[in-house]
């Protein structure tokens, strides 16, 4: 099966890497509108070649879109034009008004829209790395709407990454990834933009800096390119997610301004809670690389 990867940043490399190394693809096609990323991804082993976009959706089997979700959408219709046969799929962060785009094209049932659950603060061909959809959880979205055996090649691509696929209807898929991804992205956003205020009065502030301020505002380093587009798409999501977080640190500072500690107390004990979500989360990982790796043994 040959392979395009639209996007050759961290997602759209690193799927790339170990769909060939594990051998779920015998060829990746590259395609990405930076020159310099492509000749990365080539030269990185991320790909095997470089072609245009219309060139790569002809030659391929199977188009994955690994590109911002404001460019997904404007590229999506056309490459629903060029399609035979071909599946394609997309791996954004937020699916409805993707999905719209394409809710009429009489070759709807070939897109699977999906949502690999994975990524870090970087970005780029060099971010790319194996391994980094291991255990992780990958959405479906909207499964009824695509053709059976396209959804199956897709799962299967997913469990060949070694994640756990759920399936879900892409309006729960966006209100919920505004509570698990988007708002702890604008947290960090908001957390570095007062530091540095800070520190334009107090150039000693980063010094004071251990552990627990690096890896709250980790991903403050994430794209604006990426993450801007994919608030104005889920605006309405993010915007109330925003403001039962602005209520929650709201009650934070009350209780504080009215010396009720035991109040304060109360609410980091509540909160300690989120250890037993998170250890529960890190079995889930381990038992799918687990279940993984046992059943490509057994191959």
């Amino acid at each position: 099966m040959i392979l395009s990867v639209i996007g050759l940043g961290l997602i759209g490399g690193s799927i790339a890497l170990d769909l060939k190394k594990r051998g779920f693809v015998g060829k990746v096609i590259g395609v990405d509108n930076n020159s310099l990323n492509a000749h990365s991804a080539k030269k990185l082993g991320l790909i095997d070649e470089i072609q245009d976009l219309k060139t790569a959706v002809t030659n391929s089997d199977l188009i994955l879109l690994a590109i911002p979700v404001d460019a997904c959408i404007k590229t999506l219709p056309s490459i629903m034009d060029l399609i035979d046969n071909q599946i394609v799929s997309d791996l954004g962060s937020t699916k409805e008004q993707l999905i719209e785009s394409i809710a009429n094209h009489p070759k709807r049932k070939q897109f699977v829209p999906a949502h690999p659950m994975a990524g870090t603060e970087f970005s780029g061909p060099q971010a790319a790395h194996s391994g980094l959809f291991d255990g992780k959880c990958s959405i479906i979205c909207n499964p009824e709407d695509s053709d059976k055996k396209a959804v199956s090649l897709i799962t299967d691509m997913f469990h060949c990454l070694r994640m756990r696929c759920v399936f879900m209807d892409a309006e729960v898929h966006d209100r919920q990834t505004a509570y698990v991804s988007h708002l702890s992205h604008i947290s960090a956003f908001a957390l570095s933009l007062t530091v540095l205020h800070k520190e334009k009065a107090d150039k000693h502030i980063f010094e004071l800096a251990s552990g627990g301020f690096d890896s709250t505002v980790r991903l403050a380093k994430s794209s604006a390119d990426m993450w801007t587009p994919i608030f104005q798409q889920n605006k309405k999501n993010v915007g109330k997610v925003l403001q039962k977080y602005i209520d929650t640190l709201q009650q934070f500072k009350d209780l504080i301004e009215e010396d009720n500690f035991q109040g304060v107390s109360d609410l980091i004990s509540e909160a300690n809670d989120i250890r037993r979500v998170l250890d529960q989360k890190e079995k889930n990982e381990k038992e799918t690389i687990a279940k993984s790796t046992e059943i490509r043994t057994r191959a």
